[in-house]
């Protein structure tokens, strides 16, 4: 059973730190590409960070972000625990969202999995 069990949101203040897990289960973790998504009231969800998988190899792993968070945020991945983190740091109210972990795999990109979601509210 695939599972992305996701954890970390709460309320955080401007320029305060918020970190994000999502615990992987069900399916080869190594395999795949892994993601973090946002969504905002009224707004299309958006790709905020991703982070490549290891090909079994338990290291590496090719990161990039939106240019919204780029230098905020730091995506991870934890081979041994299945876990993908995103570190956000210095977190402003255009960060409100709710976040999901997504999975996909490195060959077939229609496999795809997602989380229930976290939802981070910054605010004063």
């Amino acid at each position: 059973q695939v599972q992305l069990v996701e954890s970390g949101g709460g309320l955080v203040q401007p320029g305060g730190s918020l970190r994000l897990s999502c615990v992987a289960s069900g399916f080869t973790f190594s395999r795949y590409r892994m993601s973090w998504y946002r969504q905002a009231p009224g707004k299309e969800r958006e790709l905020v960070a991703t982070i490549t998988g290891t090909g079994g190899t338990g290291i590496g792993g090719t990161t990039s972000y939106a240019d919204s968070v780029k230098d905020r945020f730091t995506i991870s991945r934890d081979s041994a625990l299945s876990t993908v983190s995103l570190q956000m740091n210095n977190l402003k109210p255009e960060d409100t969202a709710v976040y999901y972990c997504n999975a996909r795999h490195m060959i077939i990109a229609t496999t795809d999995f997602w989380g229930q979601g976290t939802r981070v509210t910054v605010s004063s």
